[in-house]
C-alpha cells in the first residue's frame, strides 16, 4: 500500500479485523502511520472463494469513501508526541518495580531482575564494545540495539555477564536471518532456537544433556529470555500487535541448546558451517513444532525408520534432527555420517500427494511460490493433476536438514520442524574473558541426594 501511494495512486488496504493494530503499528513503523486500513470479516488465508466475494462485497462502499475522502490534516501531517525519559525510570520496591515493568508492557509476564546501573555495569563486563555501540536496527520499530540496551534486557531476565557476547551474537543473527521482518510477526508461531558450539558450552554450564530443553538451568533458561526481551523491548514486536501468532509458542520464553561435542561421533554443527573446532559460534533457527518420537528399534536401521517415518506432510522449512550420544554412537559404528543420515531421511520422509500442502493450493515454500516453480520436481505437477497417491518426498532440500547431537539416555529422538534458514555467527569473546568465567564458574545448582 505505501508502495502504491508513493507513486500518487490512492490505496486502502483490507485487513483482517483481527490484524488491524499490525497494520496500523507496520504503517506507522514506516512513517506513514496515516494509511488507510478497513476491518474486514474474511478468515484469514481464506481459500473460498465466496466467502472472500462476500466479505469484499460488505465493505465495498467504505472502500470507495477511503479511496475519495480528502486527506485530513493529521493524515497529511502526522504529529509524533515526543516522550520524555529520565535515565532512571522507576524508584521503588521490587513488587513496585516489577509491576510497572508489567503495565508499561516491558516484561514477558515473568518476574524481572531491576536493570540498576551497578547490574548493568556488570553485565557489561561482558563485552569490549563500548555501551553507546550500536549492534544492529531492529525492525519493525528501528530499534537500536546498543550495547547498553542489550545489557538492561539481560539484566532483566536474570542473565550473568557471560551471557553478553552470545546475547550479541544473538541480535546480529536474528537480524540478518530475516527474523524481526518476518516470522517473529507472522500469524505462523516460529521461535527462535539458539545452539550453541564450542568451548563456551562448557565455560558456562550450558545443558546439552538430560532434559536440555526443560527448565533448571540458567545459562538455556537466561539466554533464550533475554534474547525474547529484546525482540519485544528493542524490536519493538508487541504480542496481539506486531506479533500475530496465532496459537503462539512456549519456545518463545526460551530454547537454548548445545550440542554434546565431547559424545558426539561425528562433527560438530559449526565445523560443518565452516567453522574451526574451537571457534564459539551461536546458530539460530525457527521452529513452529517440537516432536519426540519413541524409537522403532535400537539398531541403525531402527533409529533411521525412526526419524524418516514419523515426519509430518508440511511445508518446507528447517529441519533439525536431535540424536542422542547413544543413538549416534549406533548409527556411526554402522558407518552412518551425518550427511547420510539426511539423505536418508530425506529420502524415505514420503506422504502422498493428497497430503501434502500444496496440493490443496497451500503456500508452497519454493522461491516463486508457483506451481510453476516447482516443476524441476520429478513427477510432481503430473501428480496434482491426475495421482493424488502418488508418493513424493516431504523433505526437498537436504541442506535444510541438520543433525544435532544433545540429550540424556533413554530410548525418544527428536526432531525441530521450522521456517527460514539456518545463520550461524560467531561469537566474539572480551580480553577479560578467563577472569569473568572464573568469578561465574560456581554458578550450578546442588541438588540434595535422597
Amino acid at each position: 500500500m505505501i508502495s502504491v501511494e508513493k507513486r500518487g495512486k490512492p490505496a486502502v488496504t483490507l485487513v483482517n479485523k483481527g490484524f488491524v493494530h499490525d497494520a496500523l503499528a507496520a504503517a506507522s513503523s514506516k512513517g506513514m502511520p496515516g494509511l488507510r486500513v478497513l476491518p474486514e470479516s474474511i478468515a484469514a488465508e481464506c481459500t473460498i472463494p465466496n466467502q472472500i466475494e462476500a466479505g469484499v462485497g460488505a465493505i465495498l462502499d467504505e472502500i470507495i469513501v477511503a479511496l475519495t475522502s480528502p486527506l485530513t490534516d493529521t493524515e497529511k501531517s502526522p504529529v509524533k508526541k515526543p516522550e520524555k525519559t529520565s535515565r532512571i525510570i522507576f524508584e521503588g520496591s521490587l513488587d513496585d518495580v516489577n509491576l510497572f515493568f508489567y503495565k508499561r508492557g516491558w516484561s514477558d509476564g515473568l518476574p524481572v531482575i531491576p536493570p540498576t546501573e551497578e547490574k548493568v555495569v556488570e553485565m557489561l563486563k561482558g563485552t569490549d564494545l563500548p555501551p553507546d555501540y550500536l549492534v544492529n536496527k531492529c525492525l519493525p520499530r528501528l530499534g537500536k540495539a546498543t550495547v547498553e540496551k542489550i545489557a538492561i534486557n539481560a539484566v532483566m531476565a536474570g542473565a550473568l555477564p557471560t551471557y553478553l557476547p552470545l546475547l550479541i551474537a544473538g541480535v546480529n543473527a536474528l537480524e540478518e536471518s530475516g527474523y524481526f521482518r518476518g516470522m517473529a510477526v507472522s500469524a505462523g508461531s516460529w521461535a527462535p532456537c539458539y545452539m550453541v558450539n564450542g568451548p563456551v558450552r562448557r565455560e558456562l554450564h550450558i545443558n546439552s544433556g538430560p532434559g536440555v530443553m526443560s527448565p533448571g538451568d540458567i545459562a538455556n533458561a537466561a539466554i533464550g529470555r533475554a534474547m525474547g526481551l529484546i525482540v519485544k523491548n528493542i524490536g519493538g514486536i508487541r504480542k496481539g500487535v506486531e506479533e500475530m501468532g496465532t496459537m503462539g509458542n512456549p519456545a518463545k520464553y526460551t530454547l537454548v541448546l548445545a550440542e554434546n561435542e565431547e559424545e558426539s561421533p561425528w562433527e560438530p554443527l559449526h565445523v560443518q558451517g565452516g567453522f574451526d573446532k574451537n571457534d564459539n559460534v551461536l546458530s539460530v533457527i525457527f521452529p513452529s513444532s517440537l516432536l519426540m518420537m519413541a524409537i522403532y528399534g535400537t539398531n541403525d536401521e531402527g533409529i533411521l525408520r525412526t526419524m524418516a517415518y514419523n515426519i509430518p506432510p508440511r511445508r518446507d522449512g528447517t529441519t533439525c534432527l536431535l540424536l542422542n550420544p547413544q543413538h549416534s554412537g549406533v548409527l556411526a559404528s554402522a558407518g552412518w555420517t551425518k550427511k547420510d543420515i539426511v539423505d536418508f531421511v530425506c529420502e524415505y520422509a514420503r506422504a502422498p500427494v493428497s497430503h501434502m500442502p500444496y496440493h490443496w493450493g497451500a503456500f508452497l515454500g519454493t522461491p516463486d511460490k508457483s506451481i510453476k516453480g516447482m516443476a524441476g520436481q520429478k513427477g510432481l505437477l503430473m501428480s496434482l493433476k491426475d495421482s493424488p497417491q502418488e508418493s513424493v518426498r516431504i523433505l526437498r532440500n537436504p541442506e535444510m536438514v541438520k543433525v544435532y547431537v544433545m540429550g540424556g539416555p533413554g530410548a525418544d529422538i527428536g526432531m525441530l520442524m521450522g521456517g527460514g534458514r539456518w545463520v550461524m555467527k560467531k561469537i566474539d569473546l572480551p580480553a577479560n574473558w578467563d577472569n569473568l568465567v572464573k568469578k561465574y564458574q560456581d554458578v550450578v545448582p546442588t541438588y540434595a541426594r535422597y
